[in-house]
C-alpha cells in the first residue's frame, strides 16, 4: 500500500519510497500514467535489491493520488513533483522521466539546481503541447475547452484540457538554453509513434550540459518496456549513480 503526502491546499499524493544509498532516484511518470508502470517497478526492484534510495509517486488526479485529472495542469504536476522532492527526499537526486515525465523532470531540475545531479529521459516529450498539436486540435481546444483522443495504451480516451495546453505553452523549453550542467542520458525508440526521435535530438542540443548521451533503440517503441528495454534503463541509471 502506498503512503500519502498530505498538503493543506492540494490533493494528497500517493508515493512509495526506498531509503538507501544516494543519489536518490526520483521517477516521473508520463501523461495519464502512474507509479505502477513497468519502468517504475523495474527501477524500484533494482533499487531495493541494491539498497539505493528511490522515490516514485502519482501526480494529483492520477493513479492512487487524490484529485481530478482534468483539473490539473503541467505546472500543477511540476509543483506536485517539487513537493515530493522537498518533503520526502534529502541530498542529491537523479531524476528519471518517461515521456511527459521527461518534460517535468527538466522543469524540476531547473527549479532545484542545487539538488539534481543527473537526468535520464525515456522518450522524453518536452514541449509536446507545441509540436504535438496541429491547428485543428488547437482550434478545438479553444472552442470546446478540451479534446478527447483514442489511446493506444488504455480503453479510455486521452483527455487534454485547454488549461493544460496553456500551461504547457507557458513552460516551453526547446527553443532556449536549458540551464542544466550535469550528466544526461536520453533513451529513445526509433519506432516511437508518439514522440519523434527528433525531439530527443532537439533536447540534446538545448541542454547546456556537455555530458549528454543519446541512446537509440532501433526497434524500440514509445513505451520501452520490453525486458531488454528495462535492462538498458537499469544499466543506464546504475552507471549514472556509480559516476556520482
Amino acid at each position: 500500500m502506498p503512503q500519502f503526502l498530505t498538503r493543506p491546499d492540494r490533493p494528497a499524493l500517493a508515493y512509495e519510497k526506498h531509503d538507501g544509498a544516494g543519489p536518490t532516484i526520483v521517477f516521473f511518470p508520463g501523461y495519464a500514467s502512474d507509479m505502477a508502470g513497468g519502468k517504475a517497478l523495474a527501477l524500484d526492484g533494482w533499487a531495493d535489491a541494491t539498497d539505493h534510495g528511490l522515490l516514485r509517486f502519482d501526480y494529483a488526479g492520477c493513479g492512487q493520488s487524490e484529485g481530478v485529472f482534468g483539473a490539473e495542469t503541467l505546472a500543477s504536476w511540476r509543483d506536485d513533483a517539487l513537493d515530493c522532492i522537498d518533503q520526502l527526499t534529502e541530498g542529491p537526486l537523479i531524476l528519471v522521466g518517461s515521456s511527459m515525465g521527461g518534460w517535468l523532470m527538466l522543469l524540476a531540475a531547473l527549479a532545484r539546481p542545487e539538488r539534481v545531479v543527473g537526468l535520464v529521459g525515456i522518450a522524453a516529450a518536452p514541449d509536446f503541447t507545441d509540436w504535438g498539436f496541429d491547428d485543428t486540435l488547437r482550434q478545438t481546444l479553444l472552442e470546446d475547452g478540451l479534446i478527447a483522443r483514442p489511446s493506444d495504451y488504455s480503453d479510455a480516451p486521452t483527455i487534454t484540457t485547454l488549461e493544460f495546453w496553456r500551461s504547457g505553452q507557458a513552460n516551453l523549453l526547446l527553443d532556449g538554453k536549458i540551464a542544466f550542467d550535469g550528466p544526461v542520458r536520453l533513451l529513445h525508440g526509433m519506432l516511437d509513434p508518439d514522440v519523434p526521435p527528433s525531439i530527443t535530438f532537439r533536447l540534446g542540443r538545448a541542454l547546456r550540459s556537455d555530458d549528454v548521451q543519446t541512446i537509440l533503440i532501433k526497434d524500440g517503441d514509445h513505451r520501452l518496456s520490453r525486458p531488454g528495454d528495462l535492462d538498458l534503463l537499469i544499466a543506464t541509471v546504475a552507471r549514472l549513480v556509480k559516476s556520482q
